[in-house]
């Protein structure tokens, strides 16, 4: 079964949910806005994914990090990933696990090719 990842409210979690349905592919939802994450799915996500895929430096949340939390935050791994739990925002969306492994961001080809 598929695991979605991202915040309910997201523009990209709800394109990628009513694809979702519309494929008739069944899927669990991660909230990370109520559920949190956790340290070791930010790590395999990192190690699998790649920072330069999974950090969103887009949105207004990094914006508003200042340059020297943005510098922290880069600075090794383990703090990436506390930056990441206390901002959860950070995080791309969706990040869509498959059997094949991770997509991130909302991809219309991709879910598709998933049927």
């Amino acid at each position: 079964m598929l695991k979605i990842y991202g915040i309910k409210s997201c523009n990209s979690m709800k394109k990628a949910f009513d694809l979702l349905t519309e494929l008739n592919l069944p899927y669990e939802f991660h909230d990370y806005k109520k559920l949190s994450i956790d340290k070791d799915t930010l790590k395999s996500w990192l190690s699998e994914i790649g920072q330069d895929f999974l950090l969103n430096k887009k949105g207004t949340t990094w914006r508003k990090l200042s340059a020297e939390q943005q510098q922290a935050a880069l600075a090794s791994e383990d703090q990436l990933i506390d930056t990441l739990i206390a901002n959860s925002s950070l995080i791309k969306r969706p990040v869509l696990k498959t059997a094949q492994g991770y997509i991130v961001g909302f991809d219309d080809e991709k879910y598709r090719a998933l049927q």
